[in-house]
Order: C-alpha cells, then structure tokens, then sequence
C-alpha cells in the first residue's frame, strides 16, 4: 500500500525539500536498511533484480533504503545526489502482464542508481517498464504483482508517475500526498507514447478530447477507502502547515491518527470504512506499517546530510538519523526471515506484539520513553554533525564518515537496548 509526501522549496520552512514515505506492508514482512555505494561496472555486466536480470549501466551512485528482505529493490530510499524515491500500488483495469518484470520495489532502486536528478529518474523508471513491464510477485515471494505510482524529488522538484503495465503519466508538484489510487487526470505533462492509443483501443476513452488517465485506467472494482481518507489526511496537513514544514511536522504527519489513540482501529470499525485506515497504518489483516523515511533533501549537501530512518510502527517506533557519508550499522541492516535477536526491525516488532497487548494503556508510555531518547540523541546529533562538517571542510571526509559511522552505531545499539527495556517494563 504506502503513503508519500512532499514539500519543495518554500512549501518548507527554511526552503529545503522535505520528502517521506511509510512503507505499509503485510505486518510480518522484515524491512532492513540497506546501503550501496557508488560502482563502475564492466561492458556487458548484468543486475539480477527481484524476478529477472536486465543490463547494468556503466556507473551507479551511492544510495540507501528500506528493502523488504526477500526483494532486490527499495520500497523507498535517497541517492547521494537527494533524489528520493516511493512507490505505492494501484490498481488499473489493464490486467498485469503474464511474465515476469520489474516490480516497483526494484523500479524504485533502479532509479535512484541510474539518476542525478528527479526528472531523469523518471525518464529512467519509464524507459525500464516500457522495455521490461511490471510483473511477478510484489506482496510477499508468493503473493500477488501490482501496477505502481512514485513519488520522486531531488532539491529543486518533485514528479509524481503513474503506471500501468507498460503506460505512464506523470507532471511535476511542489506540495503532494499520494497513495494507493490514481489521481492525475488529465493534468499530466508527458506521457508514454501508447497511453492515449491503447485506452481508446480498450473503449476505455472514447472521447477526442485529452485522456483523463485516471478515469481511463483506473480498477473501479477496488474500493477507494483503501486510500482515499489517507490522501485526504495527507494533504490536509500538508495544506495545514505550508510555508512552515520540516522535519518534525512530517514525522508528525506520517505517525498521524487522525488525534485518535494510536494503535488499531476503534472497535466496530472494518476495512468497509476509511476510518479503518489511518497514515500510520494498523490495518491488519490488509497491510501496516513496517518501515518509514523521512529525507530533507538540500542543495548545498555539505557532510553531514541526516536521513531519518524508523522500524515497525512510526507511533511507537523511534526516528534514527543515518548519513550515506558513513556506513550503516549492522543492526539497521540486519532482518531476516526469522527473528534476530540483534535487529533493530525485529526489536521494534517484539515490542509492537507487546504494545498490542493494551495500545490504549501501553501507547501514551512508550511514546514517552521515546521522547526522553529522543531529546538526548538530539543533543548528540548537533553536536556530532558539527565535527563531521569541521572535518569535511578540512578535506578529511574519511574521518568525517568515520565519526558519523560511530555516532550511527552508538544510537542503534542503544536503541536496540530500549525496546528490549521497554518490552520488559511493559510485561
């Protein structure tokens, strides 16, 4: 499923884009933090994706992000360049292709590899599903494919792409939420050359005038409650805080209940109702959150440039800086299949399992104890970030990654050891 937002340029309060993304998933689903860096890759080299192999290009940039542990790609993440990237499913009358392709978690990967800026990753992400298209399973090694939508940003701009099957649409945007459903109609700026064509052939749009693509293509057959009450809340509070944003009201947007208890939805209330799904998502049995970013995304990137990672639920979860100038710690890194004892996805769903228990009694406390950590990493992270600067304008950015990889490993250990704590407390 999935909820992206941006905010560009003086949409932010000190003119920064702002991009984030929750990752909603089947609840279950291990979501590391992954990190590349930058390569050079031979004449005739290969990349095996998530169900085939295409091409490698010549060069491919320093990127990180969440990653499902069984898929090749991202289902969001920054590249060195901050160009940011998500996707989300949605649903076209277009049946999916028969054989397998790219899948938009590897479209998202892809793109922030091969891309400097947010319109070539759009040219990139629309040149690869034309040639390849979008096939094979997407929600779990066994489950069901999907069509996408991404939200895409860099410093200057955002694009919002949507896609079915091997037919794109997409047009620029400065303040945006998206979701699970189409949206553009017929606002787009550029579009795949087959798009108008194969909507009339169908009979879906048998007007002259220009396509509306999501009347065209859009399932009717899926409910819109998935996604229509999390758009409307997206964009309420971005409308809310315009001109002021940053990083704080986009954490706060992406843990948004809508000023209910955090946790499940309130008794009575089934997936029938768009109450039933909230931007932090609690939404079992049809998907949760598992995994969130938020990414200021500045021009000038002088070292350090904090992303903010969290695992598990964002209303009970922490934020985590990390920085592509150091090297991740292993415990973001690490979740497997099976539970691991020294992962931070993995401490954060045993102590979501605990919190389900009593959300209404278990929620408020933990939320405080992560404040109080919150309050201290902060003061750590100024204070390290201005080492990191100092040494970087030396020339010295080896030990400018150095200390930022310290710092990142120092926070994840204590982390770790907090919800462990807080297991224990809440029992």
């Amino acid at each position: 499923m999935c909820d992206s937002v941006v905010a560009v340029g003086d949409e932010t309060l000190d003119g920064v884009t702002l991009f984030g993304k929750n990752s909603d998933r089947v609840a279950g689903e291990p979501q590391p933090l992954l990190q590349f860096s930058e390569a050079a890759h031979p004449p005739g080299a290969s990349v095996a994706c998530t169900h085939i192999e295409i091409p490698q290009v010549a060069e491919t940039y320093r990127v990180l992000g969440h990653s499902p542990w069984w898929v090749w790609g991202f289902e969001q993440g920054v590249n060195e360049f901050a160009v940011a990237i998500g996707n989300h499913s949605v649903f076209s009358r277009e049946p999916l292709e028969d054989e397998p392709g790219l899948i938009g978690m590897d479209l998202v990967r892809l793109g922030l590899e091969r891309s400097r800026d947010a319109r070539e990753a759009v040219e990139v992400i629309a040149e690869l599903i034309e040639r390849y298209g979008q096939g094979g399973a997407a929600l779990g090694p066994d489950g069901a494919g999907y069509h996408n939508s991404f939200l895409i940003a860099d410093p200057m701009e955002a694009w919002r792409l949507e896609t079915s099957n091997r037919h794109w649409v997409a047009r620029r945007t400065r303040l945006c939420g998206m979701s699970n459903h189409y949206e553009l109609g017929d606002d787009w700026e550029i579009a795949s050359r087959e798009t108008e064509r194969f909507a009339r052939g169908q009979n879906w749009w048998p007007e002259e005038a220009r396509i509306d693509f999501s009347a065209a293509y859009r399932n009717h057959a899926v409910p819109k409650q998935l996604s229509s009450g999390r758009v409307r809340r997206s964009l309420e509070l971005l409308e809310k805080g315009r001109g002021s944003h940053a990083v704080g009201s986009f954490l706060a947007l992406l843990r948004d209940h809508e000023g209910s208890v955090e946790g499940p939805p309130p008794e009575g209330v089934t997936p029938d109702d768009e109450r039933f799904f909230t931007l932090c998502a609690h939404s079992d049995p049809v998907f949760s959150t598992t995994a969130s970013l938020v990414a200021p995304l500045p021009g000038d990137r002088v070292v350090p440039w904090p992303v903010w990672v969290c695992f598990g639920s964002p209303c009970t979860g922490v934020y985590l800086p990390v920085y592509l100038e150091g090297v991740i710690p292993a415990e973001l890194a690490r979740a497997g299949e099976s539970p691991e004892a020294d992962s931070l996805w993995w401490g954060a769903r045993r102590l979501q399992d605990r919190i389900a228990a009593d959300a209404v009694g278990f929620t408020p406390r933990v939320q405080r104890a992560w404040s109080e950590f919150s309050t201290e990493l902060e003061r750590d992270r100024v204070a390290v970030e201005v080492d990191a600067r100092r040494l970087a304008l030396e020339d010295r950015c080896d030990e400018a990654g150095r200390v930022l990889s310290r710092f990142m490993e120092h926070w994840a250990v204590r982390a770790l050891k907090r919800m462990e704590d807080l297991v224990q407390e809440l029992a």
